[in-house]
């Protein structure tokens, strides 16, 4: 994706020259050396600019090339140091080596700096080189050479809280009612191809950054849809706006499709404080089906609030709810590596063994999918089996010898096999 992911190339700049001289003037022909010294050669630094958004420039502009010193020159004069060449990025900028993996930086404050290659220092010119044995010396040092290096840069958005839900739920809606923030709008899915930020103010002491992540779909976890650099905004929020689409088929298997989602690229991520906005309910056929709705996020313990983006319905209302919230959420911690997305482990293994009652399917993944997967709703049981499918359980099972009609034990859950 352009506006989250890129990558670039750095390079430092070479120390400049030692230079090899001996003093010269009137009535002293033989003096004594007095070459100066090379300059530091620049470096380049990433550093924080707080206006910026996205990573898009990236992409018209990959080569990052300091200047080099300036050479010494007679007389002990040193040669001019260059410059240090400033690369700006956005707040939630990760920094890795891209040939390594290795995590460089993680870029949060405003004005924040990373030196990502140093200069070369200069070289020493020949009057650091005289001794009482060699009061002559032919010798100096080059400057030190440049350092380069391949980065990826990725982009996590920082926002206290993140709107998420299907595509066309309404999320862009509501944060162009709550803020400043101007998102492309339309009665179509995938509307919203980047994250967009808002900022509301509810009070002269109060206000809210929200993010709007694109819709999420099936597979999102896997980077079906760019799913993945989606889901990697939402790691940085603190509370979760969930928007659901009042005019959806199955709003409640929607409600479970996008949870599953999230919990399979980071189960953390559903452990954050999590409102339910229930949308569109200025029509009519909406507000008739919203009771049942209340009651089940109600009996899996949601917090759940009716809106309308178009008329603002309690629009404030969930906006007030989210603040009290993001004072109640613990302060996020430095995170000095990030085990979540570049675990070593993948959150995706599975294992099957065969027991005299059946067949026992156990994994991290495929657990926590089945846990947050409403069982007494069709659609939500066929994205489970797609689910199991795409990670591969239901051709390993079949390679193992599984026949219709046997039981498949998933954490807490008890299934029945039908081919």
């Amino acid at each position: 994706m352009y506006f989250d992911e890129a990558e670039i190339y750095v390079q430092s700049g070479r120390g400049g020259d030692g230079m090899v001289h001996f003093h010269r003037e009137k009535y002293r022909p033989h003096g004594g050396p007095d070459g100066g010294d090379g300059g530091r050669g620049g470096d380049v630094i990433l550093r924080v600019n707080p206006k910026k958004n996205t990573l898009f420039d990236f992409h018209h502009r990959a080569r990052y090339v300091a200047a080099d010193g300036r050479p010494g020159g007679p007389n002990n004069m040193t040669g001019k140091s260059a410059k240090d060449l400033i690369v700006e990025v956005p707040p939630g900028t990760l920094v890795y080596n891209a040939d390594t993996g290795d995590l460089i930086g993680d870029m949060v404050e405003p004005e924040q700096t990373l030196v990502v290659v140093k200069g070369g220092r200069g070289g020493r010119g020949n009057q650091h080189f005289a001794t009482s044995r060699n009061q002559m010396p032919q010798m100096a040092e080059r400057g030190e050479p440049e350092e380069a290096k391949n980065l990826k840069l990725e982009l996590k958005l920082i926002a206290d809280i993140g709107i998420v839900g299907v595509p066309n739920a309404g999320k862009s809606s509501l944060l162009a009612v709550v803020s400043n923030a101007k998102p492309k709008i339309a009665d179509y899915p995938f509307t919203t191809l980047t994250p967009n930020l808002g900022v509301a103010r509810l009070d002269f002491d109060t206000t809210l950054v929200l993010a709007d992540i694109p819709g999420l779909i099936e597979g999102a976890h896997q980077g079906v849809g760019l799913g993945s650099s989606f889901l990697r905004h939402i790691q940085r929020t603190r509370v979760l706006i969930h928007v659901l689409d009042g005019l959806s088929e199955d709003p409640l298997s929607d409600f479970s499709q996008i949870n599953s989602e999230m919990a399979l690229f980071d189960e953390k991520i559903v452990e954050k404080p999590q409102i339910v906005a229930f949308n569109k309910m200025d029509l009519p056929q909406v507000q008739e089906r919203w009771p049942n709705i209340a009651v089940a996020l109600k009996k899996l313990g949601f917090e759940n609030i009716p809106i309308s983006a178009v008329t603002h319905e309690n629009v404030e209302k969930l906006l007030w709810r989210a603040a009290t919230l993001l004072k109640e959420a613990p302060e996020p911690q430095p995170v000095e590596e990030m085990p979540v997305y570049r675990a070593e482990a993948d959150p995706q293994a599975f294992t099957i063994q065969r027991t005299d009652d059946g067949w026992v399917v156990r994994g991290e993944a495929i657990e926590r999918a089945a846990s947050m997967t409403y069982w007494e709703h069709r659609e939500s049981v066929r994205r489970f089996q797609r689910l199991i499918e795409n990670i591969g359980v239901d051709d390993a099972l079949r390679k193992a010898g599984i026949e219709e009609g046997d039981t498949v034990y998933i954490g807490d859950f008890e299934l029945e096999w039908q081919d």
